[in-house]
């Protein structure tokens, strides 16, 4: 009976997991007050995030920005300052990322500019509003599913380990391996499970916000931004564009 302790904690994982999981998606799907009356229109930038969060907004704000002349984009990923007023807080943002010296690179430029203040102010109004998900509900979510996620690869370690380590006197016969399924069974199950019903919590939007997206997305709208909010970098029609803000470019690295 060597092996019940390794049965133990591939049980305690496997539950100590799941329920983690499931706490973490009743604290998401709490419905929150939102501060609109009637169905809301999202701008651009609302939609950049609730599509894609914070890097998506900053990506539109550095094409908005280079098709207006505010800014060069290059391909070799580089961007150049051309007029130093932004329009709004996010542009400004996106200068002031960019430093005094009125060049940098994109990658760099994206990392400090989704970080900024005025990102994170978008962010909390989405989430007023009922539209985004919060942060720290996405943020349990993920680490919870992690957990789910590596109390399933424990139990398979575990049980390997009680056939391959222990000598066959002390090691589990049929009925015995039979126990270490049960853990697998729940923490696979639970896994297929918040598959369906705790996805929709782990990206930017909340379903409410899914909803206006997918309106946004099906209006027939040609706006190329518009498509670039919702579609990210793919939908971008010019090449060259596409490729400078394109992550892992090997100047960026």
């Amino acid at each position: 009976m060597f092996w019940v302790p390794f049965l133990l904690v591939t049980w305690a994982a496997a539950a100590i997991s799941c329920a983690r999981l499931c706490l973490a998606a009743v604290e998401a799907a709490r419905p929150v007050p939102a501060t609109t009356h009637g169905e809301p229109e999202l701008s651009l930038y609302e939609a950049a995030f609730l599509a894609g969060g914070p890097q998506r907004v900053t990506d539109l704000a550095l094409v908005v920005m280079h098709r207006r002349r505010r800014l060069w984009l290059a391909h070799t990923g580089w961007a150049t300052v051309v007029d130093p007023e932004g329009a709004d807080d996010l542009e400004r943002s996106v200068i002031g990322a960019i430093g005094p010296g009125g060049q940098s690179r994109i990658a760099a430029v994206r990392a400090t500019a989704s970080a900024a203040d005025a990102v994170r102010a978008l962010a909390d109004r989405l989430v007023t509003a009922g539209l985004a998900v919060p942060d720290a509900a996405r943020s349990g979510i993920v680490a919870a599913l992690r957990a789910v996620r590596g109390a399933a690869v424990l139990t398979v370690v575990l049980a390997a380990a009680t056939v391959v380590l222990l000598p066959a006197e002390h090691a589990p016969d049929a009925r015995g391996m039979a126990w270490f399924a049960l853990p697998l069974v729940l923490t696979l199950g639970c896994l297929v499970i918040a598959r369906v019903e705790v996805h929709p919590y782990t990206r930017w939007a909340s379903p409410a916000g899914q909803s206006l997206l997918a309106k946004m997305g099906t209006a027939g709208t040609r706006d190329p931004l518009a498509a670039l909010a919702i579609g990210g970098l793919k939908a971008l029609d010019d090449p060259e564009l596409r490729a400078a803000l394109s992550p892992g470019r090997p100047g960026d690295r």
